[in-house]
């Protein structure tokens, strides 16, 4: 169960970063582990002008968005987190002038790595433009901060 006061930090996690609120990331909802973001069409995110489609780099920061989001809520909790490995199949190409949703879920958590699924679509999850595993390691600093190795002088 999702602790009230985290779910309540997710909207911001979503959109908080500068990368993702100039990419105009919103968030959407979560529901029992599924957490799901929104990227709505702009002109400016088109990656081919004559088809209109959607940059591919953008669906994946999506996708690898929502999956670090998908960590966090599995979690409970924010902590430092990075992702290891990404894999994205595109599928399809987005449909001009439509807004793009991602679903993630983090279905295996140890104590060093979060492994999640996630899809982007437009209405139906179940026919997606990409799906992508992920896995995403935790603390990525290992609880040591800047200068954990310096030696002291002598």
């Amino acid at each position: 169960m999702t602790d009230p006061a985290f779910a309540a930090l997710l909207p911001q996690l979503a959109s908080g970063a500068a990368h993702t609120h100039a990419l105009g990331f919103e968030f959407e909802s979560l529901s029992g582990k599924t957490v799901r973001i929104r990227v709505p069409w702009r002109e400016d995110l088109v990656g081919d002008p004559d088809t209109g489609v959607l940059a591919g780099g953008l669906v994946t920061t999506l996708l690898d968005h929502v999956g670090g989001l998908a960590v966090w809520t599995a979690l409970d909790g924010f902590r430092p987190l990075a992702t290891l490995d990404l894999r994205v199949d595109y599928m399809r190409a987005a449909e001009r002038g439509r807004d793009l949703l991602a679903e993630a879920e983090c279905y295996r958590l140890t104590h060093s790595i979060g492994f999640v699924r996630a899809w982007a679509f437009e209405d139906d999850p179940s026919d997606p433009v990409a799906a992508a595993q992920a896995a995403y390691i935790l603390d990525s600093d290992g609880g040591r901060r800047a200068g954990h190795n310096a030696r002291a002088a002598s």
